[in-house]
């Protein structure tokens, strides 16, 4: 038994010492000087013109820490006021103490803050250093008042193009990457999709990207909607007419279907009865209708193949249209619409309608009274 009570001793002795070991080895961090970032400028307007220069320019001191730790420093953003209840985040590089944004990157900083264009704002800007995913410490907060503009989606949405031999007779150059068509992908997800125009029947194309025929997609032979890069054959469109176009570009997949455009509805002479088409203008590379009586007592909407599937509508109620002012029309078939809203007009007349579909990231629609 005395055996035992001693083996029992010298257990308990042993689980003692490692205890005060490891609270001896426990340090305390103590964050010794706080962060410090000061700005170039306390208003800056930004300039899609200017999308590519530096528009504001920041310098920090770093925190420091006893004893030394490593950490990574951002920059966060948030509307003044907000708390930084919700924010931006922008990394900085560890080997620098100066970093400038560009006009195009601040822009992107505001839209992410639901921050209007064309409308100054106060911006809070400090510098967050992470010791780990949990472990934060903060600069003083700098305010900047910033007027951001609202982007022009062909510079900000990822696209492909769509080089062919029609696309000369679309206002474009034929069987030039840099001067055709594009196809966007809204959602940025290597999914690309929009409309081309074909004059001549039997019109053939194909896919590029970054307006190169370097790594091009081409169908496969065998017209089921595959792509290749290597031995590819080129797209035929069959029949004249407009063509909704979606490409996987990751999944080497595509479709193609005729969509030929027309306006219907109890506000347009012919009612709910047919349509009246648009016709393609090179020129401005639109589809219009240049002359069509409209009452202000009915609504319309834009509609493909004189059929349902696929139509242009507001995003989820009806709306009225301001002569000359041009507005974002969405795409039924891409699940865009909530119910099945219409347009109308204020007052009744003769006006010109204009379908500006170039960009499926901005489909774009535009009425002018005569």
């Amino acid at each position: 038994m005395k055996k035992i009570f001693n083996v029992l001793l010298v257990a308990l002795v042993g689980l003692y010492l490692i205890s005060c070991s490891k609270e001896d080895d426990k340090l305390e961090l103590n964050n010794t000087s706080q962060g410090k970032i000061t700005s170039d400028k306390s208003s800056v307007v930004l300039d899609e013109t200017k999308a590519g220069q530096n528009a504001l320019t920041v310098t920090w001191e770093n925190p420091t820490f006893t004893p030394s730790v490593g950490f990574n420093n951002s920059l966060q953003f948030a509307v003044a006021g907000t708390g930084f209840a919700t924010n931006v985040l922008q990394d900085l590089p560890s080997d620098q103490k100066t970093f400038s944004l560009t006009h195009l990157q601040l822009n992107n900083i505001l839209a992410q803050l639901n921050v209007a264009p064309d409308t100054a704002k106060p911006i809070e800007v400090r510098m967050r250093t992470a010791l780990n995913s949990t472990t934060f410490f903060y600069s003083n907060v700098v305010t900047v008042n910033m007027t951001g503009y609202k982007p022009n989606p062909d510079l900000i949405y990822p696209k492909i193009n769509v080089p062919g031999g029609y696309a000369g007779a679309a206002g474009y150059a034929d069987w030039e990457p840099t001067n055709s068509p594009n196809l966007f992908s809204p959602e940025k997800n290597d999914k690309y999709r929009g409309f081309i125009y074909v004059t001549n029947p039997n019109s053939e194309y194909k896919f590029t990207i970054n307006q190169s025929y370097t790594g091009d997609k081409g169908d496969d032979g065998t017209f089921t909607g595959k792509l290749v890069e290597t031995g590819e054959v080129n797209i035929k469109a069959p029949t004249a007419g407009t063509y909704y176009i979606k490409v996987d570009w990751a999944a080497n997949t595509y479709s193609s279907v005729l969509a030929n455009f027309g306006v219907i509805g109890d506000a347009t002479p012919t009612g709910w009865g047919s349509d009246t088409d648009f016709v393609y203008n090179p020129a401005t590379k639109t589809y219009v209708i240049n002359s069509i009586a409209l009452s202000n007592t009915g609504v319309f909407k834009f509609r493909a193949n004189d059929d349902w599937a696929i139509k242009f509508q507001p995003k989820d109620a009806e709306q009225t249209l301001a002569s000359g002012t041009a507005v974002q029309s969405y795409l039924s078939a891409e699940g865009t619409v909530t119910g099945d809203p219409g347009y109308k007009v204020s007052q009744a007349g003769n006006y010109k309608i204009e379908l500006d579909l170039h960009n499926s990231a901005y489909y774009k629609l535009t009425i002018t009274k005569l």
